[in-house]
């Protein structure tokens, strides 16, 4: 009896043998800006991290130097009124501002997301009543909106996560209804649901994935929106209570001192405000291009 030569394993395409870290080092190597950004946001989560134990002085102690005292060896930012550190304040408060940011915009991102997907999915009654109600949200001025919604419930720091995350559902309602309602009667859906899948596998396995590259830019410019909302509401009162370290606070202890000279209260702070946005903006493209299946070919 002849033997039945052992059929080879069939080989992975080139495009899938690709790695997912290949493809990550592609993308950071082909735009240097992601490149910039992906640094500076890995350098603001080790801040956050570890900061605290990375501060020279406690960020709540007072008279650790002279009070109003300029940049100088001993205290590199500065102190302010109440001879607290400058830099020690800075580190710490980027603890406080990226739990915020990225704790709303993750709720508005999953909640959002799963709200247009179905929406878009199966349309009729329910896409009406989803985009009425961004609509309602939308009409109103979001950081004022943002602004009532944390007055009504108070101020802390919870509060100022749910109103920032509830600001920011409709941009993703949005998007991933968009995406899911181009794409319901695409091929690759109407052969899916022929085989028998539900909806939940079809709208989970097959849709979702696809809106995911413009949501994932919308989320790195909505982490920015963030981080500017909770520094403008501490700003103006609203947020994070003195005396804790928060780049919003230290803005506006430091505001009523530029008139005197005292430049660089305001400074330091504003300036780690700017450059957290700055990094979350240029990250945006990156995060579209790592997650785009297109980009894998």
């Amino acid at each position: 009896m002849n033997a039945t030569p052992a059929t080879p394993a069939p080989t992975r395409p080139p495009s899938a043998q690709k790695s997912w870290w290949a493809h990550a080092r592609y993308v950071l190597s082909d735009n240097p800006f992601t490149l910039v950004s992906a640094v500076m946001f890995l350098l603001f989560v080790l801040i956050a991290l570890f900061g605290q134990s990375l501060v020279p002085y406690d960020p709540m102690a007072s008279n650790v130097g002279p009070a109003l005292s300029p940049p100088s060896a001993a205290n590199w930012f500065g102190t302010d009124a109440l001879g607290r550190d400058i830099l020690s304040r800075v580190v710490v408060a980027t603890r406080i501002d990226f739990t915020i940011a990225i704790t709303a915009v993750a709720a508005s991102f999953v909640i959002g997301g799963l709200i247009g997907a179905a929406a878009g999915y199966y349309g009729g009654w329910i896409d009406r009543i989803v985009i009425r109600l961004c609509d309602m949200v939308m009409s109103f001025p979001l950081f004022v909106l943002a602004m009532g919604i944390v007055a009504a419930l108070g101020n802390t720091v919870f509060n100022i996560i749910v109103a920032t995350a509830v600001v920011n559902l409709p941009f993703y309602i949005r998007v991933a209804r968009t995406e899911v309602n181009v794409r319901r009667e695409a091929g690759f859906v109407e052969a899916a649901r022929l085989a028998g899948n539900s909806d939940a596998r079809i709208l989970f396995v097959h849709l979702i994935p696809n809106a995911l590259p413009p949501m994932m830019v919308q989320i790195s410019l909505n982490m920015g929106w963030a981080i500017l909302n909770a520094a403008g509401l501490s700003f103006i009162g609203l947020g994070v209570t003195p005396p804790a370290a928060e780049w919003g606070i230290m803005v506006a202890e430091g505001a009523s001192y530029i008139i005197s000279g005292e430049w660089w209260i305001a400074l330091f702070p504003g300036t780690a405000l700017m450059m957290a946005v700055f990094t979350f903006n240029l990250l945006g493209d990156g995060l579209r291009d790592l997650i785009d299946p297109r980009r894998r070919t």
